[in-house]
């Protein structure tokens, strides 16, 4: 198995998975899970002394791995509720912008998470999606998405999920004069199959595939994690990764409505939520004058649970009034048990603050 994932073996089933764009064969990468997709994006095809966008508020695990680029700037761009904010991303870029010297393909990259979003749980609007489309295709940035979290959709499993900013950059392929392809959909069987799994792929623009395809990281064993491939592949071929994902997507559900039930009804007025449609993560705002890494401080000690403060989220640190809940470890009712004393130990708190 080469590094590309085998079409009969990947396309014939992604329909599925995948029903309002076509997955070829020619866009696949195999990885070693989405973290490693994002250090050979990183890399291989950006600028050493490039620009890295990133939302306000984002994964951490890939902020941890972004400052390890320290030759690179990373630059934070302010999230609305329905994806960033286009106007201050495209200021940021025009701020920022130069001409890349080194023979890599991109001078910037904006990292981000289209789909259920974490840690906010949003999933950014059409309009928005067009918008970064139009914006990276005029000043040929790389958007790098990890879709790790899209096919984790719970209003209506039966629905398609919603379209990948990959799925917007596509539609044009062949159509558009001077279409290259911004756009590069980094996903993950860990959070569909089996977490720890290391397994991976990206879909990619013809211009990066090649990129990768030179890449030494890549080209050693001839694919990352072959051996994993090969068993996912026949999981794929099978049904048995559809079902699995189907079995998942009915158990988060449970588990989110445990989880939002509690919140809605326990929850001090001070603070806010919004229930997402997908993915891990409930994201909720405190009190501007809270700091949540204390308030989780708290929790641990006096009430034995706790969840991460948005700080861990922020390259800037401004989110210290934030937190996030994950519901997808643990069953229903342990959950409706831990939020509800969560939410005791957050009205215990905000008395406790609001003290002179």
């Amino acid at each position: 198995m080469d590094q590309l994932l085998e079409r009969r073996n990947f396309v014939k089933h992604s329909l599925r998975f995948y029903p309002r764009d076509i997955t070829a064969r020619s866009d696949l990468v195999q990885t070693s899970g989405a973290t490693n997709g994002l250090h050979l994006i990183l890399s291989t095809l950006v600028d050493l002394a490039g620009v890295i966008f990133v939302d306000e508020y984002t994964y951490m695990i890939a902020l941890e791995t972004i400052a390890q680029f320290n030759t690179m700037k990373i630059v934070p761009v302010p999230l609305d509720d329905d994806g960033p904010n286009v106007a201050a991303l495209q200021a940021l870029i025009d701020q920022h912008r130069f001409e890349a010297t080194n023979g890599k393909l991109f001078w910037g990259v904006y990292y981000t998470i289209p789909t259920f979003h974490n840690p906010t749980g949003i999933v950014f609007s059409a309009e928005k999606c067009q918008q970064l489309i139009k914006l990276a295709r005029e000043t040929d940035i790389l958007i790098a998405c990890d879709d790790v979290y899209n096919l984790l959709h719970y209003d209506d499993p039966s629905a398609p999920p919603p379209k990948r900013l990959f799925a917007y950059d596509i539609a044009d392929m062949g159509r558009l004069d001077g279409w290259r392809g911004n756009v590069i959909s980094n996903g993950s069987f860990s959070k569909i199959l089996s977490p720890g799994i290391r397994l991976g792929w990206m879909e990619c623009p013809p211009r990066c595939v090649e990129a990768l395809r030179n890449s030494g990281v890549l080209k050693s064993g001839g694919a990352a994690n072959n051996y994993t491939g090969g068993i996912v592949s026949t999981l794929i071929q099978m049904g048995l990764a559809q079902r699995q994902l189907e079995h998942y997507s009915t158990n988060y559900s449970l588990r989110l409505n445990a989880m939002a039930e509690m919140l809605e009804e326990h929850l001090p007025k001070e603070c806010s939520f919004r229930k997402p449609k997908g993915g891990y993560f409930v994201w909720i705002r405190f009190p501007a004058h809270v700091d949540c890494a204390e308030f989780n401080r708290y929790c641990l000690e006096k009430y034995s649970v706790s969840a991460i403060p948005g700080i861990r989220f922020s390259i800037t640190g401004k989110a210290r009034h934030f937190i996030r809940l994950t519901f997808a470890f643990h069953e229903p009712d342990y959950l409706r048990r831990s939020v509800r004393t969560f939410c005791e130990a957050a009205k215990d708190y905000l008395a406790i603050v609001a003290s002179p």
